[in-house]
């Protein structure tokens, strides 16, 4: 049983023929509003993507803005622990999606700013928790130390990544810990390559999704890289949050981490050729079925992928 921890919002997304600059006014095609936030995003994947059994803990308003997120994650075969916030509304986010897929996001975080220590359920059963940074910090830092405590395996998508780092009591109760290429940069603080900063972090596991490239992941000693599948993109939104959700998935059901990143990743891609966030998160069938199409990457992608992350031949697998 995985327990996801985090945020849960409505999406209101305007698709434009690019994201505004600062003080431009930019005519857009299309309104859409979807389930969102990074933590039932996650949990969606968890369930549909990888077919886990899955839990979800959110705080949401006593508002109409709610009932759609309760209804998809309750679709997607999740779990909910709703925590009610009467004074405060179900967290926004305000979305534009360009023609090239790419997004600009606004959040409002509303009542996941409520979640508390206290609210944490019981872990019995619990074999992995994942989190986000939507919520407070001490908030997941509680929740880490509790599930340290109880024996079940932490897993950290540092996201958004503050900008003061992320504090050694969280830090060492996290066993996987899952990056972009910048928040690697403020969670680690050293200069050098992407295998040179993943080094310095003393997590048992970190990766790092470094988007149309690929992925790559220090495992205790060992390294692992996964270019990225290619598909056309209609909007990039979730992509990071299906990889989570997937990986943690995969990792709960025992799979080698080579294999987790695989399935992981080809689930992100496909979360790419669709619009929203949990709309575009894909079945386990789908995943199957699309890398069942998929040739083995090339070596001149792999040597590309290893280049651009530090990563020697020797030292991946």
């Amino acid at each position: 049983m995985i327990l996801v921890a985090g945020s849960a919002n409505l999406d209101f997304v305007i698709q434009a023929p690019h994201i505004p600059r600062a003080g431009e006014t930019v005519m857009g095609r299309g309104f859409t509003t979807f389930p969102g936030g990074k933590g039932a995003n996650q949990a969606v994947a968890c369930a549909r993507s990888g077919g886990a059994a899955t839990q979800m803990l959110a705080a949401l308003g006593v508002d109409a803005f709610a009932a759609p997120i309760e209804a998809s994650l309750q679709g997607a075969g999740v779990t909910l622990h709703s925590v009610r916030v009467p004074e405060q509304a179900t967290g926004t986010a305000f979305i534009c999606v360009s023609d090239d897929a790419e997004n600009a996001i606004a959040v409002a975080p509303g009542a996941n700013q409520c979640l508390k220590p206290q609210h944490l359920p019981s872990l019995q059963g619990v074999t992995y928790v994942l989190m986000q940074l939507e919520t407070p910090l001490a908030t997941v830092t509680a929740y880490a130390q509790a599930a340290r405590a109880q024996g079940v395996k932490v897993v950290l998508n540092a996201a958004p990544a503050p900008a003061q780092g992320l504090p050694a009591a969280l830090l060492d109760c996290v066993d996987v810990l899952i990056v972009n290429e910048g928040e690697l940069a403020t969670v680690c603080r050293h200069t050098g390559t992407v295998a040179h900063r993943l080094k310095r972090l003393t997590v048992p596991t970190v990766i790092v999704t470094l988007g149309h490239q690929g992925c790559c992941a220090r495992h205790h000693d060992a390294f692992y890289i996964q270019p990225a599948f290619r598909v056309k993109s209609v909007d990039t939104t979730a992509a990071g949050d299906t990889f989570c959700g997937c990986l943690v998935a995969a990792l709960s059901k025992g799979m080698e981490m080579q294999q987790a990143l695989k399935v992981a990743s080809a689930a992100a891609a496909l979360a790419c050729t669709k619009l929203g966030a949990q709309t575009s998160i894909p079945t386990a069938a789908d995943v199957l079925t699309f890398l069942a199409q998929q040739a083995p990457p090339k070596a001149a992608a792999l040597n590309t992928l290893r280049a651009f992350c530090g990563v020697s031949e020797a030292a991946s697998t």
